[in-house]
């Protein structure tokens, strides 16, 4: 439909999940029906009624979209990171929110939350399927727009499946809402204007890893610029996503996607764009430290410093699928003997059930963490002293999930000697204070602070860091792609910037 000040009838929903292929675990329909540091699967009227005000992009979809539109909620759920999707979860969740668009029929236009990076047990590139199931149920002439995290794999199917497309512009991801805004303005654009009738999909011949794909900094901040840039006139979007390497499929890796209204234009701006992107492949190689290393650095820096020190257990990062239980980093700071240092959040629902039974001022002999079989990994055995307890409730205040409710279950505030561990019975990522505030500690006022966290946490943790410290312990999201046994990626991508291409076994 076109036309100005028309009323539409808008269908939207969403379904997210970043997936680490390389993970032992599987993300089932639990992990999406109730996740404890996020909105649960929420069905039909109750997305209007949850969704508004949180830090998603659904939410600045709702807040923006004309009120004139009529809006008809399908689902919206998020699984946050995890290994693969398993194929109840996918079947259940794509068939309910197809199922409700086919009885929501007809609509004028869709709006889909999506992550990017989701791969189930059948399809690598999964929301690609969702996005092929919608197309064929809504046909070829009603308008698709959709928002995507910055760490999407784009393809190809997304580009010829959609009418349009915001993507994240930052690392911590602070900007969700904003990018549904810009989604909701993309749309009522299509609406005014139809259809586009050019795309673009292009992709870079390197992958990137994580730690080196922060906003906030060169490179990557200069790119994301640029993509704004680029968009206006007959460019209806200009979209850089960064891509997500744990994810094993053949488009895996950065890339760029454009729609609009001249196919010479859209050729020019992603051309410009992914040139731009190639340019800088030699920025983004840069060393990290291995535990022992980062802790010394760490305790160094500390005796002196007014501010903590910052350390990110960038392997571990829930975030990126990982496990959060694993403890290569406690073991460097109780190895070196460091001293008002805490660590966070580690999960082990074990630990924290014996915590909560000893009480308060009693101490516990356990073996604490390592209970998800990674290479490298084990258990870090110790008598503990119960310092503080929570039921592990709490409401994030930080600028990457500020107002976020965390409910993380059982949770205990552990000491052995002069490092203390926030040790909870659900997964959470360190990107918020509030995570050890909760509880009892106040992160400016300790000498070094561990997050498990990859890039998240430096919205929050950054201002108030004397120095922030990057190390690679053994865990479930391995920064060197080298490691990976990629069974999709398309042959000849570079592993690293400046790194061995990519060779088929």
């Amino acid at each position: 439909m076109d036309g100005k000040n028309t009323k539409a009838r808008i269908a939207l929903g969403g379904f997210m999940h970043e997936t680490n292929c390389f993970m032992p675990t599987r993300t089932d329909f639990d992990g999406f029906a109730d996740i404890g540091d996020r909105p649960k699967l929420n069905r039909g009227s109750d997305t209007l009624e949850i969704m508004p005000g949180k830090s998603a992009a659904i939410s600045g979809f709702l807040d923006t979209i004309d009120s004139a539109h009529e809006m008809v909620p399908l689902l919206w759920t998020s699984g946050g990171a995890g290994g693969y999707v398993t194929r109840d979860a996918f079947e259940r969740i794509t068939g309910e929110l197809v199922g409700r668009l086919s009885q929501a029929m007809p609509v004028d236009a869709v709006y889909l939350d999506l992550h990017g990076a989701m791969c189930s047990e059948d399809y690598e590139d999964s929301e690609g399927e969702v996005l092929r199931r919608v197309r064929a149920a809504i046909g070829p002439d009603t308008p698709l727009v959709i928002s995507l995290d910055y760490h999407v794999n784009l393809t190809p199917q997304m580009a010829e499946l959609t009418d349009g497309m915001a993507i994240y512009l930052t690392y911590p991801h602070i900007d969700r809402p904003e990018t549904g805004a810009r989604a909701a303005r993309i749309l009522e654009t299509v609406i005014e204007r139809g259809q586009p009738t050019a795309r673009a999909f292009r992709d870079l011949p390197f992958l990137i890893p994580l730690n080196f794909q922060c906003t906030m900094v060169e490179p990557s901040k200069g790119i994301v610029d640029r993509s704004v840039e680029g968009e206006g006139g007959d460019v209806l979007d200009l979209c850089y996503g960064a891509g997500f390497p744990p994810s094993d499929l053949h488009h895996c890796g950065p890339s760029v996607i454009a729609h609009g209204y001249d196919q010479a234009a859209v050729d020019k701006a992603a051309d410009g764009l992914t040139d731009y992107v190639a340019s800088l492949e030699e920025e983004f190689a840069q060393p990290m430290l291995t535990p022992d290393e980062g802790v010394q650095h760490a305790m160094k820096v500390a005796a002196s410093a007014s501010r903590p020190v910052v350390i990110a257990d960038t392997q571990d990062n829930p975030g990126c699928g990982g496990s959060a239980d694993t403890t290569g980093v406690l073991d460097a700071l109780v190895r070196n003997e460091a001293q008002d240092a805490v660590i966070g959040l580690m999960t082990d629902a074990e630990a924290a059930d014996a915590a909560h039974a000893a009480g308060e001022g009693s101490t516990i002999t356990i073996e604490l963490g390592g209970r998800t079989p990674i290479p490298g990994v084990k258990p870090f055995p110790g008598t503990f002293e119960v310092v503080r307890l929570s039921d592990g409730a709490f409401t994030c205040t930080g600028p990457c999930v500020g107002g976020r409710v965390a409910a993380v279950g059982k949770t205990a505030l552990l000491r052995i000697g002069g490092v203390s561990i926030v040790v909870a019975s659900k997964r959470m990522q360190a990107h918020d204070q509030e995570i050890f505030r909760h509880i009892g500690i106040e992160p400016s006022e300790q000498k070094i602070v561990v997050v498990k966290s990859t890039c998240h946490f430096r919205a929050d943790f950054e201002p108030i860091a004397e120095e922030v410290i990057v190390v690679i312990a053994p865990g479930g999201h391995i920064v060197d792609a080298r490691e990976y046994p990629y069974q999709y990626l398309r042959a000849g991508v570079r592993l690293e910037p400046l790194g061995p291409a990519f060779e088929p076994a």
